[in-house]
């Protein structure tokens, strides 16, 4: 079963972000662009340098008016003690979700019933709350923040221009594609 244009659940979690917490609900990612990021649990291996990598980009984040949100089964407490202990985590300026009851891994289907982890999984979610794009993937695979990024460009630009699709490696400037008969077999 496909989780594209699957609506969000209305769910609620704490967070930790910027030193404090907060909690974090649907209406939060409602309005712009998201990006859920989860991955299996804090203080584990390849999980901080994907959140290291994604604060390394997350400026242009930000600027293509996208947030991003790391979501683990860990609790918010938790959170704060790898920012406050890990020198990766201690970069990270974007909101650390506290899914602690699974509700949230388990509406994108992430959540692993056996070991009570979240997949690797990323999510882009349009400003109406929708799945546009997402990728899950094995737990010693670490991920790329610059590819969900273009997703991200590229998802944006067809959500703004609905006859016009974005090929392979398409970057912002790039021309994209009208898909029409006259198309068919000269791609």
């Amino acid at each position: 079963m496909s989780m594209l244009q699957h609506n969000l659940i209305d769910f609620s979690v704490e967070a930790y972000h910027d030193g404090a917490l907060e909690t974090i609900g649907k209406e939060d990612l409602l309005g712009h662009w998201s990006v859920l990021f989860f991955y299996p649990a804090d203080f584990s291996f390849v999980c901080p340098t994907e959140l290291e990598d994604l604060q390394d980009h997350y400026a242009e984040f930000k600027k293509a008016g996208c947030e991003i949100y790391s979501v683990s089964c860990d609790t918010q407490w938790v959170h704060k003690a790898w920012h406050d202990a890990n020198e990766k985590i201690g970069k990270v300026q974007y909101p650390m979700l506290a899914d602690t009851t699974g509700k949230l891994a388990r509406d994108l289907e992430t959540y692993n019933e056996e070991s009570g982890l979240a997949e690797r999984g990323d999510f882009i979610i349009d400003p109406e709350g929708k799945v546009v794009a997402y990728e899950v993937i094995s737990s010693n695979v670490g991920r790329n923040a610059e590819e969900i990024l273009r997703r991200v460009k590229a998802s944006q630009f067809v959500y703004e221009h609905g006859d016009q699709v974005c090929p392979a490696k398409w970057e912002p400037g790039d021309e994209t594609l009208e898909p029409s008969l006259d198309l068919v077999g000269e791609l």
